[in-house]
């Protein structure tokens, strides 16, 4: 009982020294998550988000767009989350009315939420950094390079510009407030104007621009949108899918992927053409995808009694299924049994060791033009 005591008394005394030096330095405490608002849809992401994975404070300290929480949720889901179609878009719409993008001001100090870590991470406004681009191409790119990744070898070490993807100053920025301050401080710039000329909406459109390049080159967060794939041929890639990739053996523009363009967006029909088995939602948040195939397996014992069924496992050592009743079957395998697979996307597995980059953007400009 004295170690308890003496515990916490230690415990007590070392938080009360914390406070008094961070207090002795100026530096506010850090602000509390903001909580889920009592509106229609809260129960269903306590219920959905909050209670399976983590607890609702950590969607509480978020701020995205509904676009991005939409990614966010799709990948949870993806990831095992339980939801359906209606479910998703009451999940979505909530968090993206109730906890959008966090904004603030440029400027030390000017920024009242910024705490440590990514519950505060900015977000890039597109809009925005495409505004900031602009300042960056007229006063900071021959020094920094175009993707804010330093100067080229070919300029003199004083004057090629840092790594500002890997800077301090940015990766701390919430939204201008350390780019803003360190540019007050005066900065070469390539106009030959002051530094301290930019004003506050041009700082803050240049902090949406460096964190978008920050946040290119990490290719993280549910805020990196994705590439443009529709960069193919449609007419190639309809002679593909009729002739070299032998599409038309198992699939019908006008029957199974009938209005195929209309289902899916351009990058989950991609995941979906290469590796079939993908989940996804349609496209607008709708229904998700059907579940995708079964491989069946038939083993034959030295017996000769032959059993079917969905593949449970296989190795070069066991094979196991389970019948249409539902029962385990397992072997040990030996040169005596003979195994049959059946992989309904056997075509598509056969396919990925043979077309190119090429085949595959034309291969989605076609399905994409299905309507």
């Amino acid at each position: 009982m004295k170690n308890i005591t003496r515990t916490l008394r230690l415990t007590a005394l070392v938080s009360t020294m914390a406070l008094t030096v961070s207090a002795q330095r100026g530096r506010p405490p850090a602000p509390a998550p903001r909580g889920l608002p009592d509106e229609p849809g809260k129960e269903t992401v306590i219920r959905l988000c909050g209670s399976t994975c983590h607890g609702p404070q950590i969607v509480s300290g978020k701020g995205y767009s509904k676009d991005n929480w939409a990614a966010v949720v799709n990948g949870m889901i993806s990831r095992g989350a339980k939801a359906n179609a209606a479910e998703f878009t009451e999940i979505v719409d909530y968090l993206g009315k109730h906890l959008p993008p966090r904004t603030g001001t440029a400027g030390a100090g000017g920024v009242g939420f910024i705490g440590a870590g990514p519950d505060d991470a900015h977000i890039v406004d597109a809009a925005a950094a495409d505004r900031g681009k602009s300042t960056y191409v007229a006063e900071c790119v021959t020094c920094h390079g175009p993707k804010a990744r330093g100067g080229p070898d070919s300029l003199p070490p004083a004057q090629r510009g840092a790594d500002l993807v890997r800077s301090l100053v940015v990766l701390k920025d919430r939204y201008g407030a350390t780019i803003g301050a360190f540019l007050k401080k005066g900065h070469p710039m390539q106009s030959g104007k002051a530094s301290a000329r930019l004003d506050g909406a041009q700082v803050i459109d240049l902090a949406h621009f460096l964190h978008a390049k920050v946040g290119e080159t990490l290719r993280s967060g549910p805020y990196s949108q994705p590439i443009n794939v529709l960069t193919g041929n449609k007419a190639a890639g309809e002679a593909y899918f009729k002739g070299a990739g032998g599409c038309t053996h198992c699939h019908s523009i006008s029957g199974d992927l009938a209005g195929i363009g209309k289902k899916y967006d351009p990058v989950m029909l991609q995941q979906k053409f290469l590796f079939p088995r993908t989940f996804g939602f349609a496209r607008g948040g709708g229904a998700r995808a059907a579940a995708p195939k079964q491989v069946t397996l038939k083993v034959t014992p030295p017996d000769g009694k032959t059993v079917s069924g969905t593949l449970a496992y296989l190795d070069d050592f066991n094979v196991a299924l389970r019948d249409s009743e539902g029962e385990y079957h397992s072997w040990k395998r030996t040169p005596a049994l003979k195994v049959e697979k059946n992989d309904p996307y056997q075509g598509h597995i056969d396919l990925l060791d043979k077309y190119t980059d090429k085949d595959i953007h034309n291969v989605v400009a076609f399905l994409n033009s299905v309507q």
